[in-house]
């Protein structure tokens, strides 16, 4: 039993000291590094038009909007900072027009068990804006109103109320010119599957109840000054000299930067291949990807210039009266160096840029 358990304390400090990497982008990291080198980050979208059943629907749009430009710039920097991509950009734009200009459709979507809202874009003007920002690819990060069942506790944990609840939810994806999705939030490359929610708009009154010496619970929506005051929560910012930043918003960024890290294989292990997604988890009817060609392969020496020959094996010595003949290893071939592929260079070789000021 000690055994066991000193090899899970070793485990467990192998994954917190190397990571325990796992490559949760929908293509090979290689594909990645070749294909997407820069990449734009929309403003922070609010989906108006969600499953938001809040009472003052008006005043709680305005909040979420003010709030997205006010954090969005520290998912920029938490990006940038895991020098995933050779440049991060923030691209420029009114939200609210780039959002209805680009999307196609929504979906409620139910996944491997995960409830979400997920958002379909137009081709070609997705093509355009990534042509006209000159990106190889885009994130995009939307927040809106979902109801899904949920379990709340009262304040002693003595109750519970089990019913359907009214929520905030933050999705993003990452797509490149011809639409694909590389990337996605929630993930579906994670194991086990999970997804935070970002903020509950309603509550069970427990108290009122108990009050009223009722077995009934009523759920309630939460005022406009208690989401501000939530909002409003802030703290340190991860990226030096930066403001603060809203607590619920460093949450999911928190949760986003973990699946945007590049996979690094344990002592040099094998690069991973990404595992399939659950059925139906990344497009509807989308066509799928575009098969994408393989790494390439070293380029030998240029033409006219002869690779080093092998140097051939020495002749043994003669042998002596006094001792047994003993053959000598041949010496080994010297290894002919690969001369790199002119824009082989990876994005692992580029020191990121820094936030345009």
């Amino acid at each position: 039993m000690r055994i066991f358990s000193k090899l899970a304390l070793l485990i467990t400090a192998t994954c917190t000291l190397f990571g325990c990497a796992h490559n949760y982008y929908n293509i090979p990291q290689e594909t990645l590094e070749q294909k997407v080198k820069t990449i734009g980050i929309a403003p922070i979208f609010t989906d108006a038009e969600s499953d938001l059943r809040h009472p003052d629907k008006g005043s709680l749009v305005g909040l979420i909007q003010t709030y997205n430009a006010k954090n969005e710039k520290e998912l920029i920097a938490r990006l940038r900072g895991t020098g995933t991509f050779y440049s991060v950009r923030q691209v420029e734009g009114d939200p609210t027009r780039l959002f209805s200009t680009l999307l196609s459709s929504r979906e409620r979507r139910d996944d491997a068990g995960i409830i979400y809202n997920k958002y379909f874009y137009k081709k070609d003007e997705l093509k355009q804006l990534l042509s006209e920002n000159g990106l190889d690819a885009i994130m995009f990060v939307t927040v809106s109103g979902l109801t899904r069942p949920g379990k709340v506790f009262s304040s002693n944990f003595l109750s519970y109320l089990e019913t359907d609840y009214n929520y905030l939810t933050m999705t993003a994806q990452m797509l490149d010119r011809d639409g694909t999705i590389i990337w996605e939030f929630p993930n579906f490359r994670r194991s086990p599957l999970s997804y935070p929610l970002f903020f509950s708009l309603q509550y069970p009154d427990f108290d009122e109840a108990a009050a009223n010496l009722s077995e009934k619970v009523d759920v309630k929506f939460k005022t406009i000054p208690g989401v501000t005051a939530a909002f409003a929560k802030s703290e340190k910012s991860s990226v030096a000299n930066g403001p603060p930043v809203s607590t619920l918003y460093s949450n999911q960024f928190d949760e986003m930067i973990s699946l945007l890290k590049k996979y690094s294989p344990l002592f040099g292990g094998k690069k991973e291949t990404p595992a399939p997604a659950p059925a139906g988890a990344l497009t509807p009817a989308a066509p799928p990807a575009p098969a994408v060609a393989p790494a390439p392969a070293a380029v030998p020496a240029p033409a006219g210039i002869p690779a080093p020959a092998a140097k051939p094996a020495q002749a043994a010595p003669a042998a002596r009266p006094a001792s047994p003949t003993v053959a000598p290893t041949p010496a080994p071939e010297p290894a002919t160096q690969a001369i790199p592929a002119p824009g082989s260079i990876t994005s692992e070789d580029i020191v990121p840029e820094a936030p345009a000021k």
